[in-house]
């Protein structure tokens, strides 16, 4: 398989090593845990964005983060990038079903960290 390709069947059904370094679901599952993934994932939940709405939505992401972490995630099926053709070109980003099937537990994760922090607890 791939560096950074989804799953098949067939590899699906294999058990894959994930502490082993070769193992190609560490790739995925590094690139969507990265410190920018996530926000990028969670951004992406309910729109979307394009270039420069998604890095405002981020704060403290550089133009040169957000496009390594867009081209890793496009690249391992989690995000779809389309482009119009105007000038400048206008690019537009979404998450794939992949996408929104690995980011629902991050949007759960951070929707409860947020509910209880604005319900006051430490």
């Amino acid at each position: 398989m791939s560096e950074g390709a989804q799953l098949t069947q067939a590899e699906a059904d294999h058990r894959y090593d994930v502490f082993h370094t070769d193992c190609p679901a560490r790739d995925v599952v590094d690139h969507v845990t990265s410190r920018w993934g996530i926000w990028v994932l969670i951004s992406l939940r309910n729109t979307d964005l394009r270039f420069f709405e998604l890095r405002d939505s981020i704060r403290g992401i550089s133009e040169k983060m957000l496009a390594q972490t867009l081209r890793a995630l496009v690249q391992d099926d989690l995000v779809w990038r389309k482009v119009e053709p105007t000038t400048p070109p206008q690019v537009t980003y979404g998450l794939t079903e992949f996408g929104q099937d690995v980011g629902a537990p991050l949007t759960d994760l951070f929707d409860r960290i947020t509910h209880r922090l604005a319900a006051g607890a430490p």
